[in-house]
């Protein structure tokens, strides 16, 4: 019988930084569950889909005895968060049943042993680390994660590339139609070296790191990647792969350039996506003379049209685009203006924040 004792937001709080990669229904039952690991005044708490890991504790946990134990990670995640805040919860393992007790609130949940829960091997050997804040990373990523690709067959498509370069780290997603580059400094200097991170292990640290200047350590060996920052680790396997040559997407020299504000042109083509295509979401672009017009028409024969003072002065331009794919980078981004460049109807076009060079987002055009 293991007794543990907490109040419900120190127990739930780990719980969910540990249960966003479980799976609900899962071809093996245990992968849906969290392992609870209790030794003395110490809780881990562990949940794995095979290809990623995630760890964290809690200290100063009350109850008797040690031990381990698996339960249903989402239930009894929904458990907690339906129970008051100030609700002291106790956790009594008996008979292979975790009663959950709270007040006059019981819940009585299947268990599966501890000890056939699989745990991800750690990969042995060199590794390379660096150290860097939890949001300068999370910036990072989460200006080009947008980008990444969804079931694409190709694979490594279905991730973000993270690059080390000497004192840079580069992330850069693409599913061909688009592609998202950033990067930042580090205080390091290590070879060349990239990685594939899995759109999974992407999304789980946007969630769970922290706009703080709390350090992120990520180390990398063999064909693994571990982020630890807090009380939490996060390991994850590598997507086996050559990612595409970005720097020949990212086009170097264009000869239309357009500056317009940033809200007002979001504004707009928020609007002007109400009437688009459901099939193929297109809108035409067309610039000339310092005015911006954006229109769209849909297989009922609307029409929505829009029309914004920029800074232009160059040829003529009648281009269409996707406009989720101009909506994604859009709402990604901040600062007072955006820069859009072009060359013609047919080419890729490059967007841009006006004064950030670490940042560029190419989109390619569509016939409408």
């Amino acid at each position: 019988m293991i007794i543990l004792k907490s109040t419900r937001d120190a127990l739930l709080s780990p719980l969910q930084a540990v249960s966003g990669i479980v799976e609900r229904r899962h071809t093996l039952p245990i992968l849906s569950n969290v392992l609870l690991e209790k030794k003395g005044e110490h809780l881990t708490l562990l949940a794995t889909d095979i290809e990623i890991q995630i760890t964290t504790k809690r200290e100063h946990v009350g109850g008797e005895g040690d031990g381990a134990v698996t339960v249903a990670a989402k239930k009894l995640q929904d458990i907690l968060r339906s129970l008051p805040e100030s609700a002291e919860i106790v956790l009594d393992l008996e008979d292979k049943r975790l009663l959950v007790k709270a007040g006059r609130s019981r819940f009585n949940l299947q268990t599966l042993p501890a000890d056939d829960f699989p745990r991800m091997v750690i990969a042995e050997g060199e590794e390379k680390t660096l150290t860097v804040t939890q949001k300068d990373f999370r910036y990072l990523i989460g200006k080009t994660q947008y980008a990444m690709a969804s079931q694409d067959v190709r694979y490594y498509l279905n991730g973000l590339m993270l690059m080390v370069d000497g004192q840079e780290l580069r992330c850069v997603a693409t599913d061909s139609h688009r592609l998202a580059y950033n990067s930042m400094a580090i205080e390091a200097d290590l070879p060349r070296q990239e990685m594939i991170l899995p759109r999974k292990t992407v999304l789980e640290l946007n969630r769970l790191l922290t706009d703080s200047e709390d350090p992120l350590k990520i180390s990398v060996g063999g064909n693994q990647i571990r982020f630890e920052f807090g009380d939490t680790v996060l390991v994850s396997k590598l997507i086996d792969g050559k990612f595409p040559d970005y720097e020949r997407v990212i086009p170097a020299e264009l000869v239309n350039h357009m500056v317009a504000d940033r809200q007002a042109l979001h504004a707009a083509m928020s609007r002007v996506a109400i009437l688009t295509n459901d099939k193929f979401h297109g809108v035409r672009v067309i610039l000339d003379n310092n005015t911006l017009k954006i229109i769209a028409a849909n297989a009922e024969q609307e029409e929505a049209q829009e029309e914004i003072e920029v800074r232009y002065d160059g040829a003529p331009l009648d281009v269409g685009f996707n406009v989720t794919y101009l909506l994604d980078v859009f709402n990604n981004l901040t600062g007072d203006e955006i820069g859009w460049s072009f060359n013609d109807a047919n080419s890729s076009a490059l967007i841009t924040v006006p004064g950030n060079e670490r940042f560029k987002y190419v989109v390619m055009p569509m016939r409408i």
